[in-house]
């Protein structure tokens, strides 16, 4: 495929150790604010590993830290090593495996494959067999990338995709308050 020539893998903080003897070469840990470094993470030796703090939210709400625009500076910045590195496996993580680790790996693989933002996006359906990916780190990036809503739209075509294989998620996302995300 070629959208990001380099492995991806996503996960959540209980599968961490399910991954540590697959050859991963950079991990990017997503993790709420105030949650403890995982402990498996240690098990990862001679890895590039960047750690981002904040909470799963789409919008700010008081008592969270929303992701910002310096954050997804981070993840781009991330996204620069393991692209220079031949043959790497990315292993992107968050709390679930759900939102933010989903957004974070189609954020890379869009980053340096312009035009190919829908394809990056889709290709979360293969990586992961459930996730809803944060809009608003996905609009963060779209305008670092300028990309000019090329993520977005890849993002609907996923959240499409994904709701047309699997219906009942879209009460699930209007249960937990996210229902203005459903296409």
């Amino acid at each position: 495929m070629p959208v990001l020539g380099h492995k991806v893998t996503i996960c959540g903080i209980p599968e961490l150790p399910q991954h540590v003897g697959a050859g991963v070469t950079h991990v990017l840990s997503i993790i709420d604010t105030h949650e403890p470094r995982p402990a498996a993470l240690d098990t990862y030796a001679a890895i590039d590993h960047e750690l981002i703090r904040f909470d799963d939210v789409v919008a700010e709400y008081p008592g969270y830290e929303a992701c910002n625009i310096g954050h997804i500076e981070k993840v781009l910045a991330f996204g620069e090593r393991a692209h220079a590195r031949t043959g790497s496996h990315v292993l992107v993580h968050c709390h679930a495996g759900i939102s933010r680790s989903q957004a974070a790996a189609a954020i890379l693989m869009c980053q340096h494959a312009p035009g190919q933002e829908e394809a990056a996006f889709l290709r979360l359906l293969t990586l992961r067999k459930h996730g809803w990916p944060n809009t608003r780190m996905v609009e963060f990036a779209d305008t670092l990338l300028k990309r000019d809503g090329a993520l977005m739209r890849g993002l609907l075509a996923y959240r499409r995709a994904l709701i047309a294989e699997k219906p009942h998620l879209s009460e699930i996302i209007r249960n937990i308050g996210r229902g203005n995300e459903l296409p």
